[in-house]
């Protein structure tokens, strides 16, 4: 089953649904991360990543 479009995961934490994913603030960016990754901090920093597409 799908995680729903909008679905947040942390920097560290297991991408829960393969997908685009977008950094929640600015400066913001896009990518493609795949279930199971480890989702990656941006900007040297952590930050809460939002699933906006699904793969």
């Amino acid at each position: 089953m799908k995680k729903p479009i909008g679905t947040t995961a942390k920097t560290g934490e297991k991408c829960p649904e393969s997908g685009v994913w977008t950094v929640v603030g600015t400066p913001s960016t896009t990518a493609p991360i795949a279930v199971g990754n480890t989702m990656p901090p941006y900007a040297g920093k952590a930050v809460v990543w939002k699933l906006t597409r699904y793969a």
